[in-house]
């Protein structure tokens, strides 16, 4: 018998001062059996700061042909695709050949191995790669719920977290930006 995803919902009230969006989000979000919360929760922040209309999570690790989250166009093309993890150049390459904008969020605590290796081969092409620090995420993760409201304050390059029981900085670094 297969094991069944793990269902999370958020409602977040959003205010992302650098792109000036603000928003309330209900976010039903399915953590795969195979997948830590640490990932499950860097997803809702790679959601947050890419928040805007027809933005969506895609079935993720249940089918590795898509992006974990994406933004289709009105004709179903893909417009916006975001992996979160440190998925392979080939993989990279392939997304830029679907989608116009490709972003990646890596953020554990192998994240630095994987770019020394990978970061060549990324380099040729038309991506944004943004890391999360690892301990800060890890933070976030011991504090999740399985149903929560929280806020999310962006401005700087920082994610400010305030829960019922706690408020967290999340920071992280454009290791490679888009043309």
């Amino acid at each position: 018998m297969a094991l069944k995803p793990t269902i999370y919902k958020f409602r977040i009230a959003l205010s992302d001062l650098d792109r000036n969006y603000y928003d309330q989000l209900d976010l039903t979000v399915a953590m795969h059996p195979s997948e830590t919360t640490e990932r499950m929760i860097t997803r809702v922040l790679a959601f947050c700061l890419n928040a805007q209309e027809r933005l969506t999570f895609s079935t993720g690790l249940s089918n590795p042909e898509l992006p974990d989250i994406f933004v289709k166009s009105r004709d179903d093309q893909p417009e916006l695709w975001i992996d979160v993890g440190e998925p392979a150049a080939d993989r990279v390459r392939k997304a830029t050949h679907s989608s116009p904008y490709v972003k990646i969020y890596c953020f554990n605590s192998k994240s630095d191995v994987w770019w020394s290796k990978e970061r060549k081969k990324l380099a040729k092409l038309n991506i944004e790669v943004i890391q999360f620090d690892w301990l800060e995420i890890r933070a976030l993760s011991e504090n999740i719920q399985r149903t929560m409201d929280f806020s999310v304050s962006i401005s700087d390059a920082r994610a400010f977290i305030s829960m019922e029981n706690n408020q967290l900085d999340i920071g992280w670094l454009v290791l490679q930006e888009s043309n």
